[in-house]
């Protein structure tokens, strides 16, 4: 049964299983469209029934996938078993570097994914109509801010997105005319370019010494 919540990943050996850009197009595909056959995905994808079949099974090994209702072999349906996943830092206490490692490999697999995204989506930017290139758009912009503001944008961002992942689940809640659209959004501190602010403590010791 699909379930509509995020799995949470929080071992290595999962993270490095799904780093793998066949591995990401199959959810992708699975997620949306709903159970398919490794024919179907690979139809969808250009790769072989065969190669999509020991990919699904590598999935199913790590509990992303399961085998759906009907079907025998590589016409045998798999779906998600789970809407969306989340890794990264949590609030309980440091991550083993083996996990860190295999969590970086995942987000560079995933950003890749969306950098041609991005591109594919200005290749075709001309054959759309009107209304979905004006609605369309990127954004980029460097800010000084705290720790705890980072976080808070970081955080209006993220609900706003999840306001509508119910849609996912239900196609009864999508509106008439939607279309499914990617959003990447990441927020985080820079390196290499300006100094931090010192702290107010340490700028008034600086005045009162000169």
């Amino acid at each position: 049964m699909v379930k509509s919540s995020q799995r949470r990943i929080s071992d290595a050996r999962s993270l490095r299983a799904m780093a793998h850009s066949v591995r990401i197009a199959i959810i992708e595909q699975l997620a949306v469209n709903g159970a398919m056959t490794a024919t179907e995905l690979g139809d969808r994808l250009g790769e072989t029934p065969a190669n999509c079949s020991w990919h699904l099974r590598k999935l199913a090994e790590y509990g992303f996938v399961e085998e759906a209702a009907g079907g025998t072999g590589r016409q045998r349906p798999w779906q998600v078993t789970h809407l969306g996943m989340t890794w990264g830092d949590e609030d309980d206490g440091p991550v083993e570097l083996e996990v860190q490692l295999a969590g970086r490999a995942l987000t560079d697999v995933l950003v890749a994914r969306e950098v041609d995204r991005l591109r594919e989506s200005q290749v075709r930017q001309a054959d759309e109509p009107a209304e979905w290139r004006a609605a369309s758009g990127q954004s980029q912009s460097m800010l000084w801010l705290t720790a705890e503001e980072l976080e808070a944008a970081n955080n209006a961002v993220r609900d706003v997105l999840m306001d509508k992942f119910d849609r996912h689940a239900d196609p009864a809640l999508r509106p008439e005319g939607s279309r499914l659209c990617a959003f990447v959004a990441w927020g985080v501190p820079t390196y290499g370019i300006a100094e931090p602010t010192p702290p107010a403590a340490e700028l008034t010791a600086s005045g009162g010494e000169s």
